[in-house]
């Protein structure tokens, strides 16, 4: 509120000597006045203020004696200012020194706010439910963009180099269609679709075992990978198997066996990180075989397991044969004459030294001379190395059980696992102790 100032110009009236003029404050009823005003009186005589509408200006006209005039004093002006400043609310400023500590006060306000202010904020009420964090709605929804699949890696499929023992030619075809020809000629066409996928996957990794080492051992000209004999895979063209089903009428077989070469497409079987040695065959005596027990050096996925399926499924499991005693010692290499007339009439000539952990014989002698049983399977040309036998005069009746060496994967024991539900996968690792897969095509890409 701006302060209201007015300039009255009056005489100077000369004051009796000797006597202080006397200051009468009047009426100053409501505190809130602009301004108080005084008079002075002249001889004795007070003068009131005239019926003038505006008491600050001098009536007119003459006054007797000595006229008494207002006097606006600014004393009482800053008076009625402080009266007015309270009665509006003004708190008065601090003392004199307390300016400087203004800035301070402020700034500790203000901190006292920030740290009060959160701690009321988050403060637990008891009267205020735990309100469920609200799930935005679908509608309306901005969703980041999924990252795309990454692309997989491709590799070119290998191709296969075949002699054809039959032609003395060589084949050159890929890798899915060689694998395609050893699963037609190697395991019947009526087995399982999983028992069938085995088998390709275990063609497969021996076929690629011998790619990655360029390994053309037993191929006569040495210008190809592998033959197609039992010396490493049988191998039939994949044209001719198709033509021969399908005017036998195993046109749904050649369907099945594609249909197992191509859901196991690229698979290998693979052991730190290589392609294992896959032998497989096909009958098994109950048991597989340790690979020290038939090559003399162990391997450790090629370790004997139990394969009860054989007994069951297998049409060839047991095989009895005759043969002259004359014809095994021939066989063998053997003399009649280092034979004792006593052990040729009971049969004593042939003994049993120890067994294997498949349950196959591991040594025997035979006329005094000791072989293992993998040989004498070899050179008497038997179905297996688990054998029995009897004499009947000059005649020998050898019983053979299981159909194979007996290393790997049991062809009939495969179809049986396949029978009870088991997978392509859970049959190979049954067959091959602590393996893994990998890709053929893979392997093979920098080679």
């Amino acid at each position: 509120m701006k302060e209201a100032r007015v300039q009255v110009k009056v005489p100077l009236v000369p004051r009796p000597p000797g006597k202080e003029p006397e200051e009468i404050a009047v009426f100053g009823v409501e505190q809130d006045k602009l301004a108080s005003t005084n008079f002075r009186t002249v001889s004795g005589k007070s003068v009131t203020p005239s019926s003038s509408p505006d008491p600050l200006i001098e009536p007119a006209g003459p006054v007797a004696g000595r006229a008494h005039v207002p006097v606006i004093e600014l004393d009482q002006f800053r008076r009625v200012k402080r009266r007015r400043m309270r009665t509006f609310g003004r708190v008065p400023r601090w003392g004199k020194g307390t300016t400087r500590w203004q800035p301070v006060a402020a700034v500790s306000t203000l901190l006292a706010l920030a740290l009060l202010i959160p701690a009321v904020l988050v403060w637990p009420r008891a009267v205020d439910p735990v309100k469920p964090i609200p799930v935005p709605s679908v509608i309306g929804k901005v969703t980041p963009p999924a990252p795309s699949p990454a692309v997989p890696v491709t590799y070119p499929e290998p191709q296969v180099r075949v002699y054809l023992s039959a032609t003395g030619t060589t084949m050159n075809l890929p890798l899915e269609e060689y694998v395609t020809g050893v699963v037609a000629a190697e395991m019947p066409a009526e087995f399982r679709l999983e028992a069938l996928k085995a088998q390709a996957i275990a063609a497969r990794t021996f076929i690629v075992r011998r790619l990655a080492a360029n390994d053309t051992s037993g191929v006569p000209s040495g210008e190809a990978d592998v033959t197609d004999t039992v010396s490493h895979q049988v191998f039939i063209p994949p044209d001719q198997v198709k033509a021969d089903w399908t005017r036998l009428g195993k046109a749904k077989e050649w369907e099945k066996l594609q249909q197992a070469v191509r859901e196991s497409r690229d698979a290998v079987m693979t052991y730190q990180g290589k392609a294992i040695t896959a032998s497989f065959f096909s009958t098994s005596n109950g048991y597989t075989e340790n690979a020290e027990d038939v090559w003399g050096n162990p391997v450790p996925y090629l370790q004997s397991v139990a394969s009860p399926w054989d007994k069951k499924l297998a049409p060839g499991f047991e095989e009895t044969i005759t043969m002259k005693r004359s014809e095994i010692l021939q066989k063998l290499n053997l003399s009649a004459s280092s034979i004792p007339v006593t052990a040729q009439q009971n049969g004593g000539w042939m003994e049993v030294m120890s067994t294997t952990q498949g349950h196959r014989i591991k040594e025997m002698r035979i006329a005094g001379t000791p072989f293992s049983g993998p040989e004498v399977r070899k050179l008497l040309g038997l179905r297996s190395s688990q054998f029995s036998w009897k004499t009947d005069g000059d005649e020998v009746q050898i019983t053979t059980y299981g159909y194979g060496h007996g290393v790997g994967m049991s062809q009939w024991g495969a179809n049986g696992m396949a029978q009870e539900g088991h997978t392509a996968t859970q049959i190979l690792k049954h067959y091959y102790t602590g393996i893994s897969f990998g890709q053929a095509s893979k392997m093979l890409a920098s080679k």
